[in-house]
């Protein structure tokens, strides 16, 4: 079991920079692959990045590559998302997740869930 709270979201302007942590409960967590989703009012929940247990290579949707990184620390049971030049099209509710070894970009692939955090990107 697994359980998963988000931090860090809030409200920025445009062009500004947040950090997204997750911090995961469990002694197991390193075996984990973790996922970065997002969901916006009247929207379809939709992938945003994903890191493996491994960290060996990274997921990034086309929406935020170059603008996004994601990265863990297993000492620290944490996974992070550090979103920079944030637009207005990135308001959303961010989650993240949880699913054994292999990431995925699909969220109906993963078996925990966070509560979730609010960003909102003014104009």
């Amino acid at each position: 079991q697994v359980q998963l709270v988000e931090s860090g979201g809030g409200l920025v302007q445009a062009g500004d920079s947040l950090r997204l942590s997750c911090a995961a409960s469990g002694r197991t967590f390193s075996r984990y692959a973790m996922g970065w989703f997002r969901q916006a009012p009247g929207k379809e929940r939709e992938f945003v990045a994903a890191i493996p247990w491994s960290a060996s290579s990274l997921y990034y949707a086309d929406s935020v590559k170059g603008r996004f990184t994601i990265s863990r620390d297993n000492a620290k049971n944490t996974v992070y998302l550090q979103m920079n030049s944030l637009k207005p099209e990135d308001t959303a509710v961010y989650y993240c997740a949880a699913r054994i070894m292999v990431a995925s970009t699909r969220p109906n692939e993963y078996d925990y869930w966070g509560q979730g955090t609010q960003v909102t990107v003014s104009s």
